[in-house]
């Protein structure tokens, strides 16, 4: 492989972005890098768009996706790739000319790493709900803040990441499903070991728009979020190790909802941690519904079902006061 790192770019109907993507991708600081453009059977002028730049541009190309959407284009070009550091893109997003090289530095320097994502910035204009998410996604950089966070929401911009492509291969590549298939990839090589990181420089810029898969696709919608993190959730070795001993902090009928994915499997809570005096000292299924004050002095596993960051850190500071571990003795679930 002559290049030390490619860029997989999938494109569908992408007219309007690409070619301010393309030219954020040909002012990068490091120029010894592989461009692959997959053109997913855009019906707008994306591919022509993507042929005329490849053609100012040796180590440019474009291949055509031989299945359809983004999971297929995605493996079919991890696959035709040349190199073994992939950086991800989109065709709707910017790069800072300083991205590959930071990212390929750090992968280099660190073989252990399998996947390196960066910090990012969203534009041109970012909704409330979006602003809270961003804040705690650049704020989870260590392996150990994703390990202790995996399971709140994706903890990467799926374009902001570097990996390392034999790794993925081995670990079977993208999936289809109804689920999102970055967030489901990053679960499965969590729960294979394999080291996850993001540097703590915003090296992306991150379209929002209506038209984003995030927004409009049916995989990405809350209940296929709640029930990929139970699949996942009901292997990881901190849960499945206190089975018989662990508790859900979050009594409301929407925390129960929520859980209630991860119930059907099998776990059922020793007891329902809850702040309301309303709740306390009621029962739900037969299990109780308790006060914090209930874990001093046990040792049982805790999982955060509350979904508001600000009432979570409350909680985490909570649980640190009674000598709770995050990531080893609770986990925040989304």
């Amino acid at each position: 492989m002559s290049n030390p790192v490619s860029i997989l770019l999938p494109v569908r109907n992408a007219e309007t972005t690409l070619e301010e993507c393309l030219r954020s991708i040909a002012a990068q600081s490091l120029r010894d890098f592989e461009l692959l453009i997959v053109d997913d059977h855009s019906n707008d002028r994306s591919r022509q768009i993507a042929t005329d730049y490849c053609s100012a541009h040796r180590r440019w190309r474009v291949i055509g996706n031989r299945g359809r959407g983004l999971v297929a284009a995605l493996n079919h070009g991890i696959a035709a790739t040349r190199s073994e550091l992939i950086a991800r893109m989109d065709a709707d997003d910017l790069m800072s000319p300083q991205r590959l090289a930071r990212q390929a530095d750090h992968m280099t320097t660190n073989s252990y790493i399998t996947v390196l994502g960066s910090c990012v910035s969203k534009f041109p204009e970012i909704t409330d709900g979006y602003r809270e998410y961003l804040t705690w996604q650049n704020q989870c950089c260590s392996a150990a803040d994703i390990d202790s966070e995996i399971f709140v929401e994706s903890p990467f911009a799926h374009p902001s990441v570097m990996f390392r492509r034999q790794r993925i291969i081995d670990a079977g590549g993208y999936r289809h499903g109804d689920f999102p298939e970055d967030y489901e990839l990053w679960l499965r090589l969590h729960g294979c070991g394999l080291h996850l990181e993001k540097l703590p420089d915003v090296l992306l810029q991150w379209r929002d728009s209506p038209q984003r898969l995030s927004r409009s696709n049916s995989r990405y919608r809350r209940e296929a979020f709640d029930e990929l993190r139970a699949v996942y959730l009901s292997r990881d070795p901190r849960l499945t190790g206190h089975a018989d001993d662990f508790v859900i902090w979050g009594a409301g009928r929407r925390t129960r909802q929520r859980c209630a994915r991860l119930l059907d499997k099998g776990f059922r809570p020793q007891a329902w941690i809850d702040i309301d005096p309303r709740k306390i000292g009621n029962h739900l299924d037969g299990v109780p519904v308790v006060a914090p004050d209930w874990l001093k002095d046990r040792q049982v596993f805790v999982l955060v079902y509350v979904n508001n960051h600000g009432a979570r850190a409350d909680i985490a500071g909570s649980l640190h006061a009674m000598g709770y571990r995050r990531g080893r003795d609770y986990l925040m679930v989304g």
